[in-house]
């Protein structure tokens, strides 16, 4: 499956209303994490998931998703002792379209990106008014990155 998206920084005061809506703790780490493949295992509220993405490109992967039990992704992380990326995700509707906004805790407290998935890379949407600068073509901001700074 592709997935397609598009990221953008966001100024923390702009997010008040964030406090309207209740958010989902994520936490999650890498199996592997290369440049053009990664395997993460990641805790969502009460379910878990092992994420395959292959591809170099920041706005255009293969993504492979399975629903794993929680026990088995906590487990994972702890067995092989890996570094976990921790952030609340809010989801906000916005004219027909889903963002999903990361709030990053601990060594990226202050860290918040805004994601929108497409169907396709030349697909219109309108912005927001709290979207901040575009990071999709800038690497650093994907979490397999992120993680090397805890």
């Amino acid at each position: 499956m592709k997935e397609i998206e598009r990221k953008y920084l966001i100024e923390r005061e702009d997010l008040s209303f964030l406090q309207l809506i209740e958010g989902e703790k994520i936490k999650q780490a890498y199996i592997q994490n290369e440049n053009s493949r990664t395997v993460r295992v990641r805790t969502k509220g009460e379910k878990a998931f092992l994420t395959v993405k292959i591809g170099n490109e920041s706005l255009n992967r293969d993504e492979f998703e399975y629903q794993i039990p929680v026990q088995d992704a906590i487990s994972m992380m702890e067995i092989m002792n890996l570094k976990v990326l921790s952030k609340i995700r809010y989801e906000i509707k916005f004219e027909n379209n889903l963002w999903e906004v990361d709030v990053f805790e601990g060594k990226l407290d202050g860290l918040i990106i805004a994601e929108i998935e497409l169907e396709s890379e030349d697909e219109s949407f309108n912005k927001p008014v709290w979207l901040g600068r575009e990071v999709t073509y800038d690497p650093s901001y994907l979490n397999a990155k992120l993680i090397e700074k805890l």
